[in-house]
């Protein structure tokens, strides 16, 4: 028992030195506008410098989102399954190929849950409110991002 505490003691910190305040993670800012037509708007590095635009496409069938580099090219599209039982997203790649696959858990009665398949890596899951923008994805136990409007 004391050794699992000490184990996720360890883990938290090492959450911290990369999660932090003066980590190392990569960070991003979304900023989207009130009123537009789709769902476009940039993302920007921590120095402010614009790296990808979100193209929503307006009057489609399915949901549809282009991410593109900061000069234009495509980088992945994702894209919403209809007529499906669970909430079904797929992530393809600027030729096509299926990068990922998103699925949202059938029971979640507190919080969204959301499973990532990557090919033949391990599932990573998403918990939290994708509404509001605070989630967190993860490998197990591990924390690999997070996502807040903080």
């Amino acid at each position: 028992m004391f050794d699992r505490a000490k184990e996720r003691r360890e883990q938290r910190r090492e959450e911290r030195q990369v999660f932090g305040r003066r980590s190392t993670a990569t960070r991003y800012r979304m900023r989207q506008r009130l009123i537009s037509f789709g769902d476009d708007f940039w993302i920007e590095n921590d120095q402010g410098e614009r790296v990808f635009k979100v193209d929503g496409k307006m009057l489609r069938v399915r949901d549809t989102l282009f991410f593109e580099d900061a000069q234009g090219n495509v980088v992945c599209k994702l894209q919403q399954k209809l007529l499906t039982i669970r909430d079904t997203m797929t992530i393809e790649g600027a030729n096509g190929e299926s990068l990922a696959t998103i699925r949202k858990a059938l029971i979640t009665p507190i919080r969204d849950r959301y499973t990532v398949k990557i090919g033949n890596d391990p599932d990573l899951e998403v918990k939290g409110n994708i509404i509001n923008y605070e989630f967190k994805i993860g490998d197990g136990d591990r924390k690999v991002a997070e996502v807040s409007k903080k």
